[in-house]
Parts: structure tokens; C-alpha cells; sequence
């Protein structure tokens, strides 16, 4: 069997290295790349064969949940994803069958070990077509930064696939409360404690919520976080602007312009390109 192309992601440079050295203990292994972000590790197997890819899972912009998502839905054949956690031990047994396997951080050596066989198996086996159904299964639905979340609804047993999401939001307005359509929504702002909901008939609706309890309401295949105070309707944008301060501004189809935070733009970028 030739050598199994590998790629090491994760946003922390001494865990890529590291991870980096003790694989070179491994002959059967070959490290293609190291990649510092998600959308980093995306285009790279775009572009390039890998067979494997050690992917964190905490990560700013993409998270490795959402790196997976992209890849099984974007690369073909998909790579064996083994993830790279520092979670415990049992938020890790909670999610372990759903990944080929996964690596807790600090690496040990043995369990290392353990994971470039379960790999060799899999590669020979060419169980790609389960491993894919399991893992886009998984990772269906999952967006933003909520890891800790989605495991600790995999530790006790709470679904996290099939998960329905409102049509409608009830407003409370001058005393009665109305039925808002989610998908008249074309974005959102926080103003205090309040979420300015703007519709595409115009009017702006006021919600009492928080951002993070509005944005778990809301469909991340449909809404995607642009800034700490602001969500968008991905439907409604027009297109991203690289500013000449190398900052970015989301112009919606509506004409408004948003500003797009460094911590979202890699999510906003992968909207865009889906």
C-alpha cells in the first residue's frame, strides 16, 4: 500500500508541529501540509489527494465540525477525518462512533498509534461510502461555535440531526403579539438587550432575545453570524467586499452594507461559495 496522504489542521502552530513530529514516526504516513484554519484545510484538499485528515476541533471561523460538513460535501473521495480534541474523556465517548476515530490532546503516543491503524483498516477496507453517511449525519446542522454544546447533547443522548427550526418568530408588538415570517428576515442586529429584525416588506420588528438565543432558533443553513451583533439571511446577500484596510464589508441585495468581523469572515466566505 502506497504511503497515506496526510493533512494536520488546527489554528494552534505548537500542536500542528507537534502533532507534525510524532507522525514522522510513522513510515506509512506522508504529511502534505500543515493547515492553521478550516477554510485553509478545505481548498487545500480541493486541490490536492489526501487520504487523511487530523482535524481539531476548536478552531476560530470554521470550526471542525463545519470542516467536516464542507468536506463531505465538497471532495471526492472523501479522506479519513480523525478529530483532535482537548474535550474529556466522556463528552469524547458521547461522539467517537460518529468520527473514524478521534485523538485527545495532549497526543499520546499510544493512542496515536491506535488511530494510524483504525486509518490503515479503513483505507484497505474503502469503507468510504459508511464513513460518509456517518459522518454527514453527524455533522448535519452543525454550525457557529457551539462544540461544547453539541457534545454535551451527544453525552446524554439528546438529538442533535433533526433538529426543526420555526418558520415564524412571535412578536410581542403594542400589546399583541404577531407572527413574523423567518424567511421575510433579511438581517438581523442587536440593540441592547433587544434584536432588530429587518423584513423584506420594509419594517423592522423588535424581539427580546439575545443574539445566542436567536441565533440557536434560527436555521445555520439559512442564517449565518456575521458580526458579534449581527446575523444575515445568506439568501439576501449580494456580495462580500475586501475593503482596502483588509477589512471586510457584506453588501446585501437590499443595497445594505454590513461589516463582517476577522472571527466570522471564514464562515461568511463558506456561505458565499455553498
Amino acid at each position: 500500500m502506497s504511503k497515506i496522504k496526510a493533512i494536520i489542521v488546527d489554528d494552534e502552530a505548537l500542536a500542528r508541529k507537534g502533532l507534525a513530529v510524532r507522525l514522522k514516526g510513522f513510515e506509512e504516513i506522508d504529511v502534505l501540509a500543515l493547515c492553521s484554519d478550516g477554510q485553509e484545510a478545505i481548498d487545500y484538499c480541493k486541490q490536492n489527494d489526501v487520504d487523511l485528515v487530523f482535524l481539531d476541533i476548536q478552531m476560530p471561523g470554521l470550526n471542525g465540525f463545519e470542516v467536516a460538513r464542507y468536506l463531505t460535501e465538497s471532495v471526492k473521495p472523501l479522506p479519513a477525518i480523525v478529530f483532535v480534541t482537548a474535550f474529556d474523556q466522556y463528552a469524547v465517548k458521547a461522539f467517537e462512533i460518529h468520527a473514524l476515530d478521534y485523538i485527545l490532546k495532549p497526543v499520546d503516543d499510544n493512542r496515536l498509534k491506535q488511530a494510524v491503524e483504525k486509518v490503515q483498516t479503513y483505507l484497505k477496507t474503502q469503507q468510504d461510502n459508511a464513513h460518509k453517511k456517518k459522518l454527514a449525519s453527524f455533522v448535519a446542522g452543525i454550525t457557529g461555535n457551539n462544540c461544547e454544546e453539541i457534545l454535551k447533547k451527544l453525552a446524554t443522548g439528546d438529538s442533535i440531526v433533526d433538529k426543526k427550526f420555526p418558520e415564524s418568530l412571535a412578536v410581542k408588538e403594542h400589546g399583541e403579539i404577531i407572527r413574523v415570517s423567518v424567511a421575510s428576515i433579511q438581517w438581523v442586529d442587536a440593540a441592547g438587550d433587544y434584536m432588530c429584525l429587518h423584513c423584506s416588506d420594509g419594517q423592522t420588528h423588535i424581539l427580546r432575545k439575545t443574539m445566542k438565543e436567536l441565533e440557536q432558533e434560527l436555521d445555520p443553513q439559512l442564517f449565518v453570524r456575521v458580526h458579534r451583533s449581527a446575523i444575515v439571511n445568506t439568501k439576501q446577500i449580494s456580495k462580500l467586499v475586501t475593503q482596502t484596510s483588509g477589512e471586510y464589508l457584506l453588501v446585501l441585495q437590499n443595497g445594505q452594507e454590513l461589516k463582517v468581523s476577522r472571527s466570522y469572515r471564514d464562515k461568511v466566505k463558506a456561505a458565499l461559495a455553498s
